[in-house]
């Protein structure tokens, strides 16, 4: 594999999407106006299953607002109630229509929210649903010198098209009615454990490959230093070939690279754009697929011919028998899951692509020692911050999540994203996971285990089951973070790289290897004539 299609798959594989909650996230957040008596509920999804002329229709998704009453979290104790129009349409004055329980429709603006739930409760409505002048949700809160917020009637706002759709059905005479009620979110959804598994799987695979590569050729750099003099060999340690170290330069870069390419992300974000990204992250999933295919059926001795086998092919150069044959089949794949990506288990398809480039990256791509690595960490540490919040001050939002969900442009999310549907959550959506956030601590990871094979270190005496362990539990409190900040978007190398950074920079320093683990990055091993093997 040759350096450029290498830099090809680690370019896709840079963007550090963060660690985000299922679909159905409220847009706006409520950083100004603070909790008060009367105006102190939690923000949370509404669910308002409609029913027309008495045949079920639409679900729709509102969100609550910050005063009235709480509304019921099961279907079954949700009230059928009939919807009404308001006349005026803002309800800012007593509405001229006469309500007996009804569910009152208003339109936003001319007045503040609290002021048309007021009138609505006073005209006699059950609950006030105010259409939004925008197709997202928004966090109705209290002004700051508003007194009357003893509010009876629950008031939840509905974005612009939803509104559209029951206001057409009651202007031709159809009777709607509809239930309002706000289910609860599980704390641990399986989804989030599988997708931990997948995201702790998928570094541990990648590690012992990459560390098996590394110790084979020390192997076979053993074998030549028997049989030649040390002069006609390099002095450094040699590399299997498509092997590419990062170094300091590379590393400090990676801000400034993966900065352009998110904001690059988040201009020309559309419909047409997000087609261009699944397009190359195909390509780069055929490759990593293709490699892990061949690397995996070279282990069958039926297969290791063809592996070992190889014909000119043009523009590509010596291909082996085995990875012609395997090729097709990963065009094939990655074809029918571009096809079919809006299918409901076609994130099956994409896990499979996007865990088969990451080992490839992580068995390609390498860090040489602790220092490129601490670098690589902590610049990658402040990206993730600084994207995920920071980016608010700059561009009103943030600018990570907008581009891992795929706001504006009428798809579910970018590609170059681990996912898991949410089984037991009744809003659905998905738990992710950014290519980031796996690959850059992976790289971590894997140098522990390349150092403990080359330093001939068992296990327990190694840095790999620390590291492996470090990781796992920062990306853990990350989901810990992620349910205590209400499913909102968290940067998950702001907790990941704390955790196996530090774990790696203290046990080195506590066992004395610190300096040869920062600047050579291998142990040293002054006679070649012993055997390397793997710990036991």
């Amino acid at each position: 594999m040759d350096i450029q299609r290498v830099f090809y798959i680690v370019c896709i594989a840079l963007l550090s999407t963060s660690r985000l909650g299922s679909a159905g996230d409220i847009v706006h957040q409520d950083d100004v106006a603070p909790k008060k008596p009367g105006c102190e509920n939690n923000f949370v999804l509404v669910k308002v299953p409609t029913w027309v002329d008495h045949i079920e229709d639409k679900e729709y998704v509102g969100v609550g607002a910050r005063f009235g009453p709480t509304l019921e979290s099961k279907e079954k104790h949700a009230n059928q109630t009939r919807l009404a129009l308001a006349d005026p349409p803002d309800c800012c004055s007593k509405p001229k229509n006469k309500l007996t329980g009804e569910v009152i429709l208003v339109h936003r603006g001319n007045c503040s929210f609290t002021r048309k739930a007021n009138i609505a409760e006073e005209a006699g409505a059950s609950a006030i649903l105010i259409i939004n002048y925008r197709t997202e949700l928004f966090k109705m809160v209290c002004e700051g010198n508003e007194t009357d917020l003893e509010i009876g009637i629950p008031a939840v706002m509905l974005p612009q098209d939803a509104g559209a759709s029951l206001e057409k059905y009651i202007m031709n005479g159809s009777v709607v009615m509809l239930a309002l009620y706000s289910p609860k979110r599980p704390v641990v959804d399986v989804a989030e454990v599988f997708l931990w598994l997948m995201a702790v799987g998928t570094i541990l695979c990648a590690s012992y490959w990459s560390a098996w590569t590394a110790r084979e050729a020390a192997i076979e750099q053993d074998k030549l230093l028997k049989d030649a003099s040390e002069e006609y060999l390099p002095a450094e340690g040699t590399h299997s070939g498509g092997i590419v170290d990062i170094n300091m330069t590379s590393a400090i870069l990676f801000v400034v690279v993966a900065s352009c390419f998110l904001v690059m992300l988040y201009k020309l974000m559309s419909r047409w754009f997000i087609e261009v990204l699944v397009v190359l992250f195909c390509i780069g999933g055929v490759e990593g697929l293709q490699t892990c295919l061949v690397a995996l059926l070279s282990c069958f001795r039926c297969f290791q011919n063809a592996a070992e086998s190889f014909v000119k092919v043009p523009f590509f150069g010596a291909v082996s028998y085995l990875t012609l044959a395997v090729c097709p089949f990963c065009i094939a794949f990655s074809v029918i899951w571009a096809v079919f990506r809006q299918i409901s288990f076609a994130w099956i398809g994409q896990d499979i692509l996007g865990i088969s480039l990451i080992i490839t990256v992580l068995q390609i791509v390498r860090v040489p020692n602790l220092k490129v690595g601490t670098v690589l960490l902590s610049c990658a540490f402040l990206y993730d911050i600084f994207w995920v919040f920071v980016s608010k001050w700059w561009f009103h939002e943030s600018v990570m999540i907008v581009v891992a969900r795929g706001d504006r442009s009428g798809e579910d999310g970018i590609p170059m994203l681990l996912k898991i549907p949410r089984m037991f959550d009744p809003w659905g959506g998905y738990s992710i996971i950014g290519f980031g956030d796996i690959i850059l601590p992976g790289l971590l990871v894997a140098f522990s285990l390349r150092y403990d094979w080359l330093a001939k270190k068992s296990l327990r005496a190694g840095y790999f089951v620390w590291a492996m362990t470090a990781y796992g539990l920062g990306l853990l409190i990350t989901y810990v973070a992620l349910n205590m900040m209400d499913g909102h978007g968290q940067p998950a190398l702001l907790y990941i790289v704390p955790f196996t950074l530090g774990t790696f920079l203290t046990l080195g320093k506590k066992r004395g290897d610190l300096r040869i683990l920062w600047t050579r990055g291998e142990p040293e091993r002054p006679c070649p004539h012993l055997e390397l093997q793997s710990p036991q």
